[in-house]
């Protein structure tokens, strides 16, 4: 028999986040949705507002929250270069000072929390795939540690909150997610190349398009935080990969992309932004060992989702 729950999903508006919270709802939980929405958008959650079991607040987690839930899923953080690099400082804030809020929140009512990492800890990987227990190679300093930086102090806060407090945590580290209802001007591949495909224009690839991503569909990454949140507490806490192992190059997304979508597009070549990774690939192996999980949806489908609906958007 299930146990109805009340769940706080942080960028409950979000692309994740509106999923995550569809998904909880499915099940029968009762969702809370806390956005500030600076990246995420009321309509990815506008269908779910006629549910009794659902509530929306608009909230800044830099700010204290003070709300009963027995759980809390945490993504409220600009998770694309061009949203996280907009304002740096506010980036860093809303993962270190959100995380210590919601821990804060999670110590005072007792709640489970889990934080959505990123494969992002990791940086440019001297290690190939990249394995939990490996620590990663960031530039503190870069354009882009913001977001690195930040994330590893948030898993920093869980791990010490856990240790000092006995507090039940959880930690999942991202790949790149992709799929319907991503921001169609976030800078991210998948949503960049579709876009400028669907509009006609070049498709711009940077270095020479032979660094490497691991494409995760949003259907598998909410199972994967659903069942590593659900796991039994018996002391692991993470943190967990949790992506899709198939590794493709910019350049056959990029050419996959054009083909899909039948567009007239020809591909223009700039040069790498600072930092950028040169491979991402997860290892599973403990998500599959622990939560039996392994993504399911092809690349070539989930594209085709995600094609349909940034199609409606532009004609929209």
């Amino acid at each position: 028999m299930l146990s109805v729950k009340r769940i706080l999903v942080t960028g409950g508006g979000g692309f994740l986040g509106s999923h995550l919270c569809e998904k909880l709802l499915s099940k029968g939980h009762e969702v809370l949705c806390a956005d500030n929405f600076f990246c995420g958008n009321k309509n990815n959650i506008i269908h779910l507002y006629g549910s009794p079991r659902f509530e929306v607040i608009r909230h800044d987690v830099t700010f204290p929250l003070y709300v009963e839930v027995d759980e809390i899923y945490n993504l409220a953080c600009p998770a694309s270069p061009v949203h996280y690099q907009r304002d740096p400082v506010q980036t860093l804030k809303t993962s270190v000072h959100g995380a210590i809020n919601m821990l804060g929140l999670a110590k005072r009512v007792r709640a489970k929390i889990l934080q959505t990492s990123t494969s992002e800890v990791y940086g440019d990987p001297a290690v190939h795939p990249q394995r939990e227990n490996y620590w990663g190679n960031v530039n503190p300093i870069g354009i882009r540690s913001c977001y690195d930086e930040g994330k590893r102090a948030a898993e920093c806060l869980f791990a010490d909150y856990h240790r000092q407090h006995g507090l039940r945590v959880k930690i999942a580290r991202l790949f790149n997610s992709y799929g319907p209802r991503m921001h169609p001007n976030d800078g991210r591949v998948v949503s960049n190349f579709i876009i400028q495909a669907l509009t006609g224009k070049n498709l711009t690839v940077y270095g020479d398009g032979s660094q490497t991503r691991s494409f995760c569909y949003v259907d598998d990454t909410i199972d994967g935080l659903i069942a590593l949140m659900d796991k039994t507490d018996d002391g692991f806490i993470g943190p967990m990969n949790l992506g899709n192992p198939t590794e493709f190059t910019i350049l056959e997304l990029a050419n996959l992309v054009i083909e899909m979508t039948g567009s007239k597009s020809k591909i223009e070549f700039r040069d790498l932004p600072q930092d950028d990774p040169a491979r991402r690939k997860p290892d599973i192996s403990l998500a599959a060992e622990l939560l039996k999980w392994n993504p399911s949806i092809a690349l070539i489908d989930g594209l085709q989702a995600t094609i349909r609906h940034l199609k409606g958007v532009i004609e929209s």
